[in-house]
């Protein structure tokens, strides 16, 4: 037996699988088998090795890394290998004992069942035979397991553990199946659906920047690169906070323990803006600090999108926030690093893109197994920190050759107290073209030319102030610097957004129209003002250029009222300057 700080190869285990997790020496450290080598099994285990010595027995259990789905997941807080940290608090003080387990469901707790369906009803996998009132916002939808059809042969309502039998089912050859509330499944392998759905409705979040500029579709995946301090953090709790989902799984994954801290501390206490309850009502986090061992890191992105694809199973749209994959990738560089595999660019293993794809490939909308054929949607956000804020790093560029969605987060942005950070000249969203229709539909017809014409002139401001650099401000044609005033608005009133502000923390699309239309209204109407000689400074200087900048504050109610007048004003003041001048 061999022992190199997580991994551990173990002889004789001829019997063992891939994958199998298995138990390590007297304190029966949890761990799983990740090489086979004829008798020899290379193990990564989850917890300190410490002590271990030639010798020490190791027993698979026969079964690969599983996580249980049912009632109670809900508003938990587990380690990456789905023990519930409260628990392990109870059991072993606030350091984790090595070699304790907690059920990741409590064994005692009783959910009041309700039936959905009764006795005689044919089933099949994925059907929906009752529910479970979880949290006050949330309804656990209770599934057939994977792999069981038949009839209905008993169903009983009342309140239960997960472990007691709901359910008793007669399979086609005649066999009793006892279905509870609990089933298990390997984090490793993606929860099967009957149809994958073409991403074209947005995942709207409230974010300006984001809905407008540089969309996610419902189902899709999104990268946030940025360097330490540019708001990767905020971002993803604005999202949690305010995107259109039904549920919010937030993985922490190697992040540094008062970060994670502060997100276990916020979530409880930040109030779910659809309910008004508390947004841990429909949270689960799984939380994997930088001192915890750094196997169970690897395991934990692989814990969250099983738990989120089980609620996407139920028809919910589920966000999945994974902070951050660059740690991720780092424990799986010391894994490859320990099991002597030839490395690749930095160190990182040849795997890496592989091993990527197929975490992100787990996210989409749906078409769920079962008669219904429910919609649901697994939306996928990984935060990516690249070492010095350097974008061309192995794990940046492997992200970005997966995903379709770059939030490139700048710390000069950040340091000058824009937020969010995301620079809008070197994101991109490859869902633009397909989302184009449903925000000409439901928002408004003009709004996808809108935001072209936003793309154009922020590009076209960035071209403007090389110039200036060179020649200064006044060698510029009135036109270009009245065009560098709008850029400025539209940096300034509508990329950014105060996310600690009641109001200006999320943003309907309704107002995100009408307050760009604003914008673009005054670039317009003042450009024709100039080319009939109006005067410069009396335009840029015109009152209602403040009215626009305060419209992101106007309550949601106020939004139609507020800008009919503005526009009125606006249209009035241009004309005013321009008969001005004419006189």
């Amino acid at each position: 037996m061999k022992v190199s700080g997580p991994l551990v190869v173990a002889e004789g285990m001829e019997h063992a699988d891939m994958f199998d997790v298995v138990r390590v020496g007297d304190q029966g450290l949890i761990g799983e088998i990740i090489e086979m080598r004829g008798g020899a099994a290379s193990i990564q285990v989850y917890e300190e090795t410490a002590g271990l010595g030639p010798g020490a027995k190791v027993v698979t259990t026969g079964a690969p890394l599983s996580v249980e789905l049912g009632p109670g997941l809900i508003e938990t807080i587990y380690d990456g290998i789905q023990r519930p940290l409260s628990e392990l608090l109870k059991v072993s003080g606030s350091n984790i004992t090595r070699g304790v387990d907690a059920k990741a469901l409590s064994r005692t707790k009783k959910w009041t069942f309700v039936p959905t369906v009764s006795a005689g009803q044919a089933v099949e996998a994925g059907d929906i035979i009752g529910t479970v009132q979880e949290t006050v916002i949330v309804s656990l939808r209770i599934m057939v397991p994977y792999g069981i059809s038949g009839t209905v042969e008993e169903i009983t309502g009342g309140d239960f553990t997960v472990e007691d039998t709901v359910c008793v089912i007669r399979t086609p050859d005649g066999k009793l199946e006892n279905l509870t509330m609990m089933q298990k499944w390997p984090v490793r392998k993606g929860r099967p659906y009957k149809e994958k759905l073409v991403p074209d409705m947005p995942l709207l979040t409230g974010q300006r920047v984001i809905d407008t500029l540089f969309p996610i579709a419902k189902g899709g995946v999104a990268a946030v690169p940025g360097p330490f301090g540019s708001g990767k953090t905020v971002v993803q709790h604005q999202l949690a906070k305010w995107a259109e989902a039904d549920i919010v799984v937030y993985i922490g994954c190697g992040e540094r323990g008062n970060e994670m801290t502060d997100v276990l501390m916020e979530f409880p206490e930040l109030s779910d803006p659809k309910s008004g309850e508390p947004l841990m009502k429909r949270t689960i986090l799984i939380a994997n600090t930088s001192d915890m061992p750094v196997a169970a890191r690897e395991a934990s992105i692989y814990t969250g999108i099983t738990i989120a694809e089980y609620f996407r199973d139920m028809g919910y749209s589920v966000a999945l926030m994974a902070d951050s994959t660059s740690r991720w990738a780092e424990a799986l560089r010391e894994m490859s690093g320990r099991l002597e595999e030839m490395p690749g660019e930095e160190g990182y293993p040849a795997y890496l893109s592989s091993r990527l794809a197929q975490f992100y490939e787990r996210a989409g909308r749906v078409i769920s197994l079962g008669r219904e054929g429910r919609e649901g949607a697994l939306s996928a956000i990984g935060a990516v920190s690249p070492p010095g804020g350097d974008i061309s790093e192995p794990v940046s560029q492997a992200t970005l050759r997966i995903v379709k969605v770059f939030w490139n987060l700048d710390a000069s942005l950040a340091y000058a107290r824009h937020f969010p950070a995301i620079n809008w000249l070197n994101s991109y969203s490859l869902y633009v073209d397909r989302l184009r229709d449903w925000f000409s539909e439901n928002v408004h017809k003009e709004f996808p030319d809108m935001r072209s014409e936003t793309m154009k002139l922020l590009q076209e401001e960035a071209e403007l102030k090389e110039i200036v650099q060179l020649v200064g401000q006044d060698a510029l044609s009135f036109q270009d610097q009245f065009k560098l005033e709008v850029c400025k608005s539209i940096r300034e009133d509508y990329l950014h957004q105060n996310a600690f502000h009641e109001i200006d923390t999320y943003s309907s699309t309704n107002k995100q129209y009408k307050l760009l239309k604003l914008i673009l209204e005054y670039f317009r109407q003042g450009s024709a003002a100039i080319e009939n000689g109006a005067d410069y400074k009396s335009l840029i200087g015109l009152p209602i250029r403040e009215a626009i900048g305060r419209f992101k504050y106007v309550e949601e109610e106020e939004v139609n009222a507020g800008y009919e007048k503005i526009l009125a004003d606006l249209s009035d003041g241009i004309r005013y300057l321009t008969k001005k001048e004419e006189n």
